[in-house]
């Protein structure tokens, strides 16, 4: 069944320092499922990569190869988010104090009916009062 992504597992899978079996597991079900993600997803992704080579965490070969694998995941960006960002999006963002960026993917999770994956504790939090199920569990 399909998921929404967020950008803290997604990056947690290819960054060397943050390897985790239990994202792991969870990245092995992208053999059969795809990813949602709202279309700041690459935006967020191409941020923290930039950040990770300015502060000497990774190269510039380093980076062009994490964005070539995080290009090979089958991830869906899901165009309808745009279109909600200043109705539902802003709403869910003012109720669950979160930006609009990551209100962004509970609107996504809530509107396709799917799990959330994301290591970001106020998001978490957020699904939890949103009554979305949460990834890993």
């Amino acid at each position: 069944m399909p998921f929404v992504l967020d950008s803290s597992v997604a990056l947690a899978w290819v960054l060397p320092d943050e390897s985790n079996p239990t994202l792991d597991r969870l990245c092995d079900r992208l053999t059969d499922d795809i990813a949602l993600v709202p279309p700041v997803w690459p935006l967020e992704i191409g941020n923290v990569l930039l950040i990770a080579v300015k502060r000497g965490r990774l190269t510039v070969k380093d980076r062009i190869r994490l964005v070539r694998e995080l290009r090979a995941l089958p991830v869906e960006i899901d165009g309808t988010s745009t279109e909600r960002s200043l109705e539902e999006t802003l709403a869910l963002a003012q109720k669950y104090d979160l930006t609009t960026y990551d209100a962004s993917y509970i609107e996504l999770a809530l509107r396709r009916d799917v799990s959330l994956a994301s290591l970001d504790n106020r998001l978490r939090k957020a699904c939890l009062l949103a009554k979305i199920s949460l990834l890993p569990s």
